[in-house]
């Protein structure tokens, strides 16, 4: 390559959000993207911006101009309240990405809003929540010779935490994966000159924070009878950590369900080293 690539991470967060995750031991949102990053292309560049804090500056389409591509890590605001400043605010970022053509990738709240910037719909999912683990997600015929997922097992379980989900795609999108849960697990969204790939479920998570996330989540989860009481939630917690520290617990392992495309990395990460691969830096090469 002939120069450093930059790349933008938007972390929607709000900083008591932020806290919340820094006292329950979450890491952030955006610097789980960027460590991703930095696996997979250690002499990458790039900026976080907290679009949710009203002091950090947002990029025109001009000063978009400066990255190769944009990151969205997962985020807690809901995508179709964009009469909320913080969403509407990451709705023209997004438009703004498909009009100047920068590959763009994201999990969760990533998907919903790049289907909801091109026109397409997002609503609560009469299910309710999916957390912890989206199980048996499974490749569409579309997905099955997509790109994104060129080496992945067919059938497989992901990382996950949300309660909407897309239920209608615009004009020039593709649902790549499903689930029983959750209909779109995975889309592809070509808009104007960008492309954004996206996944539903998290592959930047790992059995450690989801297990933290769950802790942060507690009263929530409890309400939605995910878990009895307190003491139960820890027990899953505990048990999830146990394995992260050690995979060879095959008691716990077996007990949870947790296979190695939820332990191993190179199973876990490779959407995302797909489009790094394919999206940008095949990108970088013609250029």
């Amino acid at each position: 390559m002939s120069k450093k690539l930059k790349f933008l991470i938007l972390d929607g967060y709000s900083k008591p959000s932020r806290d919340q995750f820094i006292e329950c031991g979450v890491s952030l949102a955006g610097e789980l993207y960027s460590q991703l990053l930095l696996r997979h292309l250690p002499d990458a560049e790039f900026d976080i911006i907290y679009t949710s804090d009203l002091e950090s500056k947002i990029p025109d389409e001009e000063g978009l101009k400066k990255y190769d591509a944009i990151l969205w890590p997962g985020c807690n605001l809901t995508v179709y309240h964009d009469d909320d400043e913080r969403v509407s605010k990451m709705l023209k970022l997004a438009k703004a990405g498909f009009k100047v053509g920068l590959p763009q990738f994201g999990s969760c709240w990533a998907a919903q809003l790049a289907v909801y910037a091109a026109g397409g719909e997002v609503k609560p999912n009469p299910k309710g929540r999916e957390m912890g683990v989206a199980r048996k997600i499974f490749l569409t015929e579309a997905g099955k010779n997509h790109p994104m997922y060129e080496g992945k097992k067919e059938v497989f379980d992901g990382f996950i935490s949300h309660d909407d989900m897309i239920t209608k795609l615009p004009k020039g999108s593709t649902c790549l994966a499903s689930n029983d849960f959750t209909q779109i697990q995975a889309v592809e969204v070509v808009h104007e000159n960008g492309t954004f790939w996206s996944t539903q479920y998290h592959p930047e998570y790992n059995l450690y924070e989801i297990a933290r996330l769950i802790i942060a989540r507690e009263e929530r989860l409890t309400r939605e009878k995910y878990f009895n009481n307190h003491e139960d939630m820890i027990e899953y917690v505990e048990n999830l950590e146990t394995i992260y520290r050690d995979p060879s617990r095959k008691d716990l392992r077996w007990k949870l369900g947790i296979d190695d495309d939820l332990l191993s990395d190179d199973i876990r990460e490779l959407e995302f080293v797909n489009w790094l691969k394919k999206q940008v830096i095949s990108n970088q090469s013609l250029t």
